[in-house]
């Protein structure tokens, strides 16, 4: 299976249909509940169930989804009868399979049930996914068009005595989602000029966002978060609560970070901890929810939601 370890939580949906095509003598009895093996619909929604349930265990590549939600319909039509499933998770990966899987041995328990019949016409002739949402690309922010700093705090980086490596790896992760980076800093752990280079980034080269990395720990020398504190006009700390809570159940250290979060003007200011791995982990957190604050900023709203068509 592919490692989704990196991904967060959101609320998945998928729905699915099947077709199972029938005589309209067979159909009759499906309707005057005459089938010898018991009632079709509950039969075969209680089948789709447990199949969703299943699905990892029947489909290899699939990752085990704790479901919160699954409903079958199984109705008889003009010429079918259909088989409608919608499930519902929290989770990291989407629920199409377990939809589709519900969907299709749902219609398979329709036709071991009307086998009987010696029907010629019996038949499942489809089995598609209707609709999704909840995936990351559904809230995927672009970030065409947006600039972005980054500005390496550490006195012995700044000095030649240790590579960067974080700052390098926040640059990679922006441009890969689309952003510019003109501006690529490195300081020494130094409150005043932690300031300085910020507001400049800000206030003079009005980039739409910067990040820091480094000096947000509990060491004394961790003075970027005193040098912003008191210059964002306003603070959003639900940003730095969702990557503390999702480093958190990575490393038992993340609760050490003082990561900071705010807006100067129309700039988006984030504080990232100095160590790769809490940097790229805090941007697997924050992306791409933390792009919307940009066309927030330009009040341009909210994207549309809902469900989206397979493919879309």
């Amino acid at each position: 299976m592919l490692d989704v370890s990196a991904k967060f939580d959101t609320r998945r949906e998928a729905v699915a249909i099947a077709r199972v095509r029938a005589s309209a003598e067979t159909l009759k009895l499906v309707a005057e509940r005459r089938v010898p093996k018991g009632d079709l619909p509950s039969i075969a929604a209680a089948a789709g169930m447990l199949a969703a349930k299943r699905t990892a265990d029947l489909i290899p590549h699939c990752h085990p989804v704790p479901l919160d939600g699954v409903d079958v319909r199984v109705e008889a039509g003009a010429d079918a009868i259909e088989v409608r499933v919608r499930v519902v998770a929290v989770w990291k990966t989407g629920v199409e399979m377990e939809a589709l899987t519900a969907a299709a041995v749902a219609a398979l328990t329709v036709y071991d049930l009307l086998k009987f019949t010696k029907d010629d016409t019996l038949a499942v002739t489809a089995v598609r996914l209707e609709e999704k949402s909840g995936g990351y690309t559904d809230w995927k922010e672009s970030g065409s068009g947006l600039r972005a700093g980054v500005v390496v705090v550490s006195t012995s980086t700044a000095r030649g005595e240790r590579e960067d490596r974080s700052g390098r790896a926040i640059r990679e992760r922006l441009l890969r989602e689309g952003l510019a980076v003109p501006e690529y800093r490195i300081i020494p752990d130094d409150q005043a000029r932690i300031a300085e280079e910020v507001l400049e980034l800000a206030d003079t080269l009005k980039l739409d966002l910067v990040v820091t990395t480094g000096g947000t720990g509990l060491s004394p020398d961790a003075v970027t978060v005193a040098a912003l504190e008191g210059r964002l006009e306003r603070t959003a700390p639900g940003v730095a609560e969702a990557a503390r809570a999702y480093g958190q159940r990575r490393t038992p250290f993340a609760m050490l970070s003082r990561l900071l979060a705010g807006v100067r003007g129309s700039t988006v200011v984030l504080a990232l901890p100095g160590s790769t791995r809490g940097a790229s982990e805090s941007l697997d957190a924050l992306l791409p929810g933390l792009l919307h604050a940009v066309p927030m900023l330009r009040r341009k709203g909210h994207p549309p939601g809902g469900p989206v068509k397979p493919g879309g």
